[in-house]
């Protein structure tokens, strides 16, 4: 059924909320964009190629964003980096659970038994973003992503195992979102994460060797079942992740995983009464 015309005199307004959302999204997706490389700052070349906007215009954003405090360049690299603004707005920004803190213990018995890289990965959207990270006694060490870099959900064992966690129309809407931005990363062509994502469902784990770091292989099990919202994996160098060790590790990784869970209703129990006790009156 068409839709009615908006009335001359309302035009005006919806074309304006339209225009204003869009530019909300644009600022967004710019800081999307900076924050895309952790703490390591992009220059402004790399901004347009990650972006696909044209430089006059990421150049008049970036302008904008560090006159407002929510970028910085520095005067030496020429790097943008995530401004002051954001560190003290995240300040006062109160989650529903400190996820990375109930893991802690998991993933530090995960490194001690199989000596490799164990990462924290959270869902945010479309993408997954890396919470955490312990360090195993191995020497030789997958540091394939740092905490705080955010990736398209599929790219990474523990991104892969979220998505493959997912109903199947919601996996089709995040390969869709994220399209474009799979081709950047090697292995990650069309098709690739579907078969990725079966092959997921099929062995109650993820497993990815060399596809968006060549040489490296990781093991990521997603939680909790039936609504992911995150997922711990094991980086290792391909080597140490043969067919019956990743099988292996996959289990110590599942065994963690259910203590995690296991935590999950008193922590959101807890967060539910320290806001009751904010929302008290004199409070």
């Amino acid at each position: 059924m068409p839709q009615p015309p908006i009335p001359p005199d309302k035009a005006p307004a919806e074309r304006s909320a339209r225009t204003g959302t869009q530019s909300i999204e644009r600022v967004v997706g710019m800081l999307r964009v900076v924050a895309s490389r952790g703490r390591g700052g992009m220059r402004i070349a790399d901004v347009v190629n990650a972006s696909g906007l044209p430089m006059s215009t990421c150049f008049r954003m970036l302008q904008r964003l560090e006159a407002e405090g929510l970028v910085v360049r520095d005067a030496m690299t020429r790097k943008y980096h995530l401004g002051p603004l954001l560190h003290e707005l995240g300040l006062l920004a109160q989650p529903r659970y400190q996820l990375a803190e109930l893991c802690e213990q998991a993933m530090q018995a995960i490194a001690d038994e199989t000596q490799d890289t164990v990462y924290l990965s959270e869902r945010r959207g479309v993408e997954s973003i890396c919470t955490h990270r312990v360090l195993g006694d191995y020497p030789i060490k997958a540091l394939t992503l740092d905490v705080g870099i955010r990736r398209p959900m599929g790219v990474g064992a523990g991104g892969l195992a979220i998505l493959s966690g997912l109903p199947d129309t919601e996996v089709e809407q995040v390969i869709e979102a994220n399209g474009a931005r799979y081709s950047k990363f090697g292995a990650f062509q069309p098709g690739f994460l579907e078969q990725a994502v079966a092959e997921t469902r099929n062995q109650g784990y993820a497993f990815l060797d060399s596809a968006a770091t060549p040489g490296t292989a990781a093991v990521g099990v997603a939680f909790p079942s039936g609504s992911p919202m995150a997922a711990l994996s094991v980086a290792a160098i391909s080597s140490r992740l043969g067919p019956e060790r990743r099988a292996q590790v996959a289990k110590i990784i599942a065994r963690q995983v259910r203590a995690v869970c296991a935590l999950l209703p008193s922590a959101a129990a807890g967060e539910q009464v320290s806001a009751a006790r904010n929302r008290a009156p004199g409070r």
